[in-house]
């Protein structure tokens, strides 16, 4: 029985149903067509040629089977074998996850850098293909990819502790106890496609991932029970009610949180265009949201950012444990020069990653980077697979295949007891060709999406960062997430997000005056606009994602800092109210002190933010005729 197989008939999730092996009878490119395979299921897993390249069944018409192969196909020969597995692709969940790196396959990184790969890991050195690799694909010894025993080591003993005694009843979802991973209590699920049954020889004691902790009676018979268990990435994992937002994430970065927040259980697209600082982004709300756990999916990314990332993490603290931040983050590398079929399986792995800890009433954060990669890898397939195309050779669903991935995100309570609340907030990078937002990958997720934080490639090219674009950007979450702010940050908090984008606006429409008539020839009351506007943009917008201070701010920091740019205002209209000039009232020593505010830190830095305020407010009395 092959590993895939057992591991289902373990969990109690596949049968074990051996179709005969079928041959390949043609092949282009990663779509192979193979014959024989008769009772052979669409989403079923095989390994074809002598290489065992990992594939999965896509289509089938009568006695031919269409099998998209997630590695490289090159040395394929007419007549190779394809042995079906029985089950589908699935991912392996369990304690061992949090700090790991996987590939799209949920292959561990560590290993394959060791047996020789595409990505080079920090501190190898140039990565090479290693002994056992073949022309097809790279084929690493007891590395069975997706869903085979060494997705997460096993040779590590966890320590469980019980939460139900021998005898209780436990259905789908019910938690079976606990084992510590380090800052997060990570619980141990009856899996959703078992029970309800009765618990037998649940015991405390050292387990591997794969030894029985207790066996479950169930109508249909004794299943064991385990610390791990297997789901099919597919698959949305069942829940028991979705549950509408209440809190905000916070992502640490002023101009989403104060001005274009997402709701814990929210989605957003981040499209941008080359060089305007999606994977930055994408990079700063992994190190600094509020989230319990992180799951980042670099699909399609060039190979030198992705190994940046992963010297970058195992050195970075979170600043809630203090703990190094991988020890709550999962990473998934499906790089530019991997086989470009495995992009899809990547992010549906992902997602299924994060579901599993939202299961468990956590809060996770899962950042896809970058979605149009995504889309490329469906035309590249779809295109080969001879299918119709839709708008710029896009496949006719890649409306719904979007739609199916976001709508995985959410809040909800989850199935079993005791009754836990979880939440997948979802960001996805879109990358447009030239920056053109009305392409289709852009038009389609912004129909899915409750933020859009627009990059603007002049902000980028202004080294404005974060690039986002304050007339484009909006925020679906604003009214729903208002009590919180107002319960948690400070009532007037949408009156003061209202009156920044509002300002921003106005600045806007003055400046194409200014092109035309000049700046010297507007109103006073216009040059305050123009003047607090850029004060805004620079002292509260502008935010440094390497500064140690500055790249990320806490929510009431945050706001006394916009609170004080919008005091400017108020204190430079009253005092050309009395009599000075905007030139003398410029000078005045605190507009000086303000521009340093993002330098402030300490845990009196609110209470110096707002003494400024109060000055700012006040500033006329400071300015000499």
């Amino acid at each position: 029985m092959s590993a895939v197989v057992a591991r289902g008939v373990a969990a109690g999730g596949a049968t074990d149903r051996r179709p005969p092996a079928g041959s390949v009878v043609a092949a282009a490119g990663p779509v192979v067509r193979s014959s024989g395979l008769a009772g052979a299921t669409v989403g079923e897993v095989v390994h074809v040629g002598p290489h065992r390249l990992l594939g999965e069944i896509i289509g089938l018409d009568g006695p031919i089977a269409t099998i998209q192969v997630y590695e490289e196909t090159a040395g394929l020969e007419v007549g190779d074998e394809v042995e079906p597995s029985g089950a589908p692709l699935r991912a392996r969940l369990g304690p061992g996850l949090l700090g790991a790196t996987f590939d799209g396959l949920q292959r561990p990184l560590d290993r394959l850098a060791a047996a020789g790969t595409w990505l080079l890991l920090p501190g190898r050195g140039p990565a090479t293909v290693g002994a056992g690799s073949g022309p097809g694909g790279v084929a690493i010894p007891d590395v069975e990819p997706a869903h085979g025993t060494d997705a997460m080591p096993d040779e590590r003993r966890w320590a469980f502790e019980p939460m139900l005694e021998p005898g209780s009843e436990a259905g789908p979802g019910d938690v079976l106890g606990t084992v510590a991973e380090g800052p997060l209590t990570h619980r141990i699920l009856v899996p959703p496609d078992i029970g309800p049954g009765r618990v037998v020889a649940l015991e405390r004691g050292t387990y591997r991932l794969d030894e029985p902790i207790g066996r479950l009676v169930t109508p249909s018979g004794e299943v064991p029970l385990r610390l791990a268990h297997d789901w099919p990435i597919r698959r949305p994992r069942p829940v028991r009610r979705r549950l509408g937002v209440e809190r905000p994430l916070i992502t640490g970065q002023r101009v989403f949180d104060m001005l274009f927040p997402i709701a814990q259980g929210g989605t957003a697209i981040i499209p941008g265009g080359f060089g305007t600082g999606k994977t930055v982004v994408e990079q700063s709300l992994a190190r600094w949201s509020d989230a319990d756990v992180v799951v980042y999916v670099g699909c399609g990314e060039r190979g030198n950012e992705m190994a940046e990332l992963l010297g970058s993490f195992p050195e970075l603290v979170d600043p809630r444990t203090g703990e190094p931040l991988l020890a709550r983050t999962v990473l998934v590398a499906n790089t530019s020069n991997m086989p470009v079929a495995a992009r899809e399986a990547s992010v549906q792995l992902g997602v299924t990653i994060a579901e599993y800890f939202r299961d468990q009433g956590l809060a996770v954060a899962l950042l896809a980077d970058s979605t149009s990669r995504w889309a490329e890898a469906l035309r590249e397939i779809s295109g080969r697979l001879e299918e119709l195309p839709g708008e710029e050779g896009f496949p006719a669903y890649l409306g719904s295949r979007l739609a199916a991935f976001y709508e995985r995100a959410g809040r909800v309570e989850a199935l079993g007891s005791p009754a836990r609340h979880g939440s997948i907030t979802l960001v996805g990078a879109v990358s447009p060709p030239g920056g053109d937002f009305s392409e289709p990958v852009t038009q389609a997720s912004l129909r899915l999406a409750g933020t859009f934080w627009a990059l603007d490639a002049e902000l980028a090219h202004a080294r404005h960062f974060p690039a986002v674009g304050w007339t484009q950007s909006y925020s679906l979450y604003v009214e729903p997430l208002a009590p919180w702010y107002r319960e948690r940050v400070a009532e007037s908090w949408p009156e003061r997000r209202a009156e920044a984008i509002e300002l921003l606006g106005r600045e806007k429409q003055l400046l194409e005056i200014v092109q035309l008539v000049g700046a010297d020839a507007l109103p006073d009351e216009d040059r305050v606009v123009l003047e607090v506007a850029r004060l805004l943009r620079e002292t509260f917008l502008q935010q440094h994602a390497f500064d140690p201070v500055d790249a990320a701010r806490p929510p009431d920091v945050q706001f006394a800092l916009l609170r004080a740019v919008l005091a400017a205002r108020t204190g430079l209209a009253r005092a050309l109210e009395r009599g000075s000039s905007l030139g003398q009232a410029l000078e005045a020593p605190v507009l000086g002190e303000l521009r340093r505010t993002k330098q402030w830190s300490g845990d009196d830095v609110v209470a110096r933010l707002e003494a400024l305020a109060a000055r700012l407010t006040e500033l006329a009395s400071g300015v000499t005729g």
